[in-house]
This record gives structure tokens, C-alpha cells and sequence, in this order.
């Protein structure tokens, strides 16, 4: 438990003392910082109960608190506002606590089991900057989910079984059609049959095929008959397709890995599709599907909508499987295979009203229990400077790859010249880049549209991931020039600045529960900026090696100390990496 929450307890017991009875009473921030750092609006809400004058209900809880060596300037403020703040004794007690674990300071929730569904790349295709937000929010919500106590797992849910594969194997197809693949009479070994495509050839092939379908119709046709094809495990086109997708995915894992992202689970569409036929028999038997014009439909539509719901594509006219229909298999196998209570899905907003038809066929059929929890947690986009989602200078999709490459020729520029090894220079280059992305892409509400501005981003000043790199990085070199003295606790604290720093770390757990409320991360990431940029005003304005008096030096080095693990442990569930200098 977490030293607010038992502050909180202990808050709460004292109301009791008090002759009042309440419950779930909390500290908040206060408003007015001349009267306190903290304030308690109970009284009001109480005075409904017991018919008494909020003043006087705060004037008997005030006298109370004032029993307690844990509060200093407790006072009363109209209409029955209870200011007060901590005792030095007492933030130095509980200083010293986190000092030995800094899990001390962090709440543990009951246990859950949650799936994210995150990441989402299509085989056929490069990884390109729209999925960099889904990567960089799935991670970090993985993390914060499992820092205070989830079983999470994470989820690729790569795509890999719908018409971008169909093209690109009848692209492959109409320039290499020798291939035995497409031979009806080769009876060999198709694991034996080289293969003349790499992954790049897979980033120009797809764009080039996507294009023609929407100038060709026979072309088009061509493809579904194609991906019909692939998803009914037709010889030759279904080992093709497991040749493409193990090309593909080998890249894919080597960006993400680029990205410091990792799945739990690498499944695919395709994995789910084992539970088509079980999918389609639970729909029938619940008379949930409908033909219309020789497709399948779910009707998801219910009476309290406001806009027009359309219905659920389950089974096209030609047959082939649904994107819709191959989350709603997944949603089963998730159920079968792992028992999940809830399932995070972290994608782009505008894919909000798939996810709605998904959910309520969902629950339609009863995939589910009806206690588990379907969350879409939708996010914006990263724009360019014309406010237009980003694109490259030609007017492409800019892959992930050269995203990355942009990000880090600017960060380059700003390494420390002293670093004379290129391949460290590079490396360090590498993951400050990597920072910067992230740190834009958590600064905002995750709904938020943002502009990408490689300038702004590799800043060591502001509100950026170099920034909180470099000063990390400081706050190890002073650690490490204070080696070989020994910093036990925390006795003293002197300064206004220390006193802020130690209710900053207080704090801790409110913004972890917030975050994992909102499922965003700008909270998390605008605490670290501001607890980072707090510390360094004190290092600036005061001695600390230096300091002459060993009581005060001891106690800003564990302050030094706490700080340095705060930041290493929530950048950490950034999945942003600190280098050893830069």
C-alpha cells in the first residue's frame, strides 16, 4: 500500500475520532498554497448528513488532525475548506521508507488479467508511422498495467489474413509466375522452392499492387479470388503466404525492437481462424446472421442510438472471411485459451465504430463472459507541419524505418562531441532518438492530434525525452561521484525545494492510478518533466558534494537517490532506455 492511501486510512480514522462517520475520504492538492499543501472538502458533504454548519464539522475534524505529529498548519477556511500540510518529521519518515523499496510508494491493485491488443501491423506491408502510436501507448499501458500488479499479455494481432496479402501474392504472381507455387502440377517440397523476394521488395510490391486495384477491377478481382484462396489453405497460395509472413514478421519484430516494444503473444488473424467454423455455429444457432446480397450480415443496432448503426459484415458476397469476423474468432480464442477479465484494444480513433459492431456482435453471441470488459482505446494522429497526417516528402506513407532515421540524424547533432566511438555515438544517437519519439507521442492526451517537429522533439530543453535522458544522467554522475560516501537516509530537509520534491514524490501513486484510469500516459509523462525539472532548479540553487554540513549532504544524495529511481522506474514503463551518456 502505498503511503498516500495510508494516509488516507489514517485520515479517514481520525474523521471517526472526530464523531464523524465517513469513508473514502482523500487528500487533494490543495488550491491556495499560502494556506497549505493539502485540503480536505469532507465537511460540506458531512453537514447534509448531520445537519450541522460545515465550519463547526470542520473545526472539530481540525482539532483532531492537530492531535497527530503528521500534520503542521492545520486551518479552516469558509465554507469549510480544511487546509493543512505535512510535517518535515513525517516527510522525512516516509522519505526514508521509499528510500528502501521505491515499490513502497506504489498501490497494487487486485488481480486482473488483461489481453492488449496492440501493435496491429499488416504483413504485407511496412510498418509506417501510423503504427507507432499503437506500439508506443500499447507498451508503456502494458507496463503501467503490470507495475501495479495485472497479469497482462500482450498482443501483436498481426494482419495477415485479408485481400493486402491477396494482392501482393497475385502481384508476385504477374512477375515471377514460373514460381512453382503457382504451378498446379508441382508435387515437391514448396519449403524448398527459393524464393526470390526480400522484404524490400514486399515495402515497393504492396503500395504498387494496392494502386492498380483501385485502377484495375479485373485486377482487383483477381486478388479476392486470391486471398479465397489463402484463407481456404489452397496449396501452393496458403505456402507462399507462410513464406511472405515469415519474411515479414522477422522485420516487423526487428522495428519494434528498435522501438524497445515486445509482445507476450505473436498471433495473427490467421491463428483465430481455427475457430472460424465454431464462431459461425454459435451466430446460427442465435439466428444472428442475415444474408444481404449474397453476403452475411449481424444486425448491431439497438434502440438507444443516436446515429445510424450499420450491421456487421460476417461473411462477404465472395465468401472470404471479414476483418470484422476475424476480431470477433480472436475474441473467442482469447476467451478459450486464456480466460481474460478484460481486453484492451489500442488503436487509431477512426477505427471506433468497427470496435463498437465488434463489441456488440460480441456480446450478441455471448463470446464472452458477461463480466469481462471490451475497452477500445482510440488514439490520434501524428501530423505533419501541413496538419495533414504525415507523410513523406513525395507524398508516400513514411515507413517506421525512415521515421526513426529523420528522429535520429537530428539527435546526432546533439551528442556530446566527446564521444569519439562511432558505433557508441550511434547507439546512444539511437536511443535518444527513440525518447524523443516517445515522449511526443505521450506528452498529449492520447486522443490528441500532435504535429511531428524533429527539431522541437530532440531538444535538451523543454518538455522532451533528451531532456529527461540528460538529466537522468546527471543525477547517476552525481550518484556515482558520491561513491564513496555513505548516504544511508534522509534527516534533514532544509530548502522549500526539498520540501516540494518530497511531496512530488508523495504523489506518485494518485498519477499511476489517473493514468491507468484515463489509459493514458500524459500524466505520467508531465509528472516526470516536472519532478525532473524541480530537482534540477535545487541542484542548481544548492550545494550538494560540496555541502559542508555530512547531515544535510547524506539527506540530498537519498533525495538525489529517490528521484534518480523515480526516474529510471516510470521511464521504464515509457519503454524508453537510458543511456550511460550522451
Amino acid at each position: 500500500m502505498s503511503i498516500l492511501k495510508e494516509l488516507n486510512n489514517d485520515i479517514n480514522t481520525i474523521i471517526n475520532k472526530a464523531g464523524y462517520e465517513a469513508e473514502n475520504i482523500v487528500l487533494l492538492p490543495s488550491n491556495r498554497k499560502d494556506l497549505g499543501a493539502y485540503q480536505l472538502n469532507c465537511a460540506m458533504s458531512l453537514a447534509k448528513t448531520y445537519h450541522k454548519s460545515p465550519m463547526l464539522i470542520a473545526q472539530d475534524i481540525k482539532e483532531e488532525l492537530e492531535k497527530s505529529s503528521c500534520f503542521v498548519n492545520v486551518n479552516v477556511a469558509s465554507p469549510g475548506f480544511i487546509n493543512l500540510s505535512l510535517s518535515k518529521e513525517y516527510l522525512v519518515s516516509v522519505l526514508n521508507e521509499i528510500n528502501s523499496s521505491i515499490y513502497n510508494n506504489i498501490d497494487k491493485e487486485e488481480k486482473k488479467k488483461i489481453i492488449i491488443d496492440y501493435g496491429g501491423a499488416n504483413v504485407s506491408k511496412a510498418l509506417h508511422v501510423g503504427h507507432l502510436r499503437s506500439a508506443n501507448i500499447g507498451e508503456a499501458l502494458k507496463r503501467l498495467a503490470k507495475l501495479v500488479g495485472y497479469e497482462v499479455l500482450g498482443d501483436a494481432h498481426l494482419g495477415d489474413y485479408g485481400r493486402p496479402l491477396g494482392l501482393v501474392i497475385l502481384e508476385i504472381k504477374k512477375r515471377y509466375p514460373y514460381l512453382a507455387y503457382f504451378n498446379t502440377d508441382y508435387k515437391g517440397n514448396y519449403e524448398e522452392v527459393t524464393l526470390p523476394i526480400t522484404n524490400k521488395d514486399l515495402e515497393e510490391i504492396y503500395p504498387y499492387a494496392s494502386t492498380k486495384s483501385k485502377e484495375d477491377e479485373e485486377y482487383l478481382e483477381e486478388a479476392r479470388e486470391i486471398t479465397f484462396k489463402i484463407q481456404n489453405h489452397e496449396r501452393g497460395y496458403y505456402d507462399l503466404w507462410k513464406k511472405i509472413v515469415s519474411i515479414s514478421k522477422e522485420d516487423i519484430k526487428s522495428v519494434y525492437d528498435e522501438l524497445n516494444v515486445s509482445f507476450d503473444l505473436w498471433l495473427g488473424e490467421s491463428d483465430a481462424m481455427e475457430y472460424f467454423e465454431e464462431l459461425k455455429d454459435i451466430f446460427t444457432k442465435k439466428n444472428l446472421l442475415k444474408d444481404s446480397d449474397g453476403a452475411q450480415i449481424v444486425e448491431v443496432a439497438n434502440e438507444n442510438d443516436k446515429s445510424p448503426m450499420p450491421p456487421l459484415l460476417f461473411i462477404k458476397s465472395n465468401k472470404a472471411i471479414s476483418y470484422a469476423t476475424t476480431d470477433l474468432a480472436t475474441i473467442l480464442q482469447r476467451e478459450k485459451n486464456y480466460h481474460p477479465d478484460e481486453i484492451w484494444y489500442c488503436v487509431d480513433s477512426r477505427q471506433n465504430l468497427h470496435f463498437e459492431q465488434v463489441f456488440r456482435a460480441a456480446r450478441l453471441a455471448n463470446l464472452v463472459r458477461e463480466d469481462v470488459k471490451l475497452s477500445f482505446i482510440g488514439f490520434g494522429t501524428m501530423n505533419g507541419k501541413d496538419g495533414k497526417p504525415f507523410k513523406t516528402r513525395d507524398g508516400g506513407i513514411m515507413t517506421l524505418k525512415n521515421l526513426i532515421k529523420i528522429i535520429n540524424a537530428e539527435t546526432m547533432k546533439r551528442l556530446n562531441t566527446n564521444i569519439e566511438d562511432e558505433k557508441e555515438r550511434e547507439s546512444i544517437s539511437k536511443t535518444v532518438a527513440i525518447a524523443a519519439l516517445k515522449c511526443a507521442d505521450f506528452l498529449p492526451f492520447r486522443t490528441t492530434d500532435y504535429i511531428f517537429e524533429e527539431e522541437k522533439f530532440s531538444d535538451l530543453e523543454g518538455k522532451t525525452g533528451p531532456y529527461l535522458l540528460y538529466s537522468t544522467i546527471r543525477m547517476k554522475s552525481l550518484l556515482d561521484k558520491a561513491s564513496s560516501i555513505s548516504y544511508q537516509k534522509i534527516s534533514l530537509l532544509e530548502t522549500p525545494e526539498e520540501e516540494e520534491l518530497a511531496l512530488n514524490i508523495l504523489n506518485l501513486p494518485t498519477v499511476i492510478s489517473k493514468s491507468l484510469e484515463a489509459k493514458s500516459l500524459n500524466e505520467i509523462c508531465e509528472y516526470l518533466y516536472n519532478i525532473t525539472s524541480l530537482y534540477n532548479k535545487f541542484y542548481s540553487e544548492n550545494r550538494i558534494l560540496t555541502e559542508k554540513n555530512n547531515e544535510l549532504k547524506e539527506s540530498r544524495l537519498v533525495l538525489t537517490k529517490i528521484i534518480y529511481e523515480l526516474n529510471i522506474l516510470l521511464l521504464d514503463v515509457l519503454g524508453i532506455k537510458v543511456p550511460k551518456k550522451m
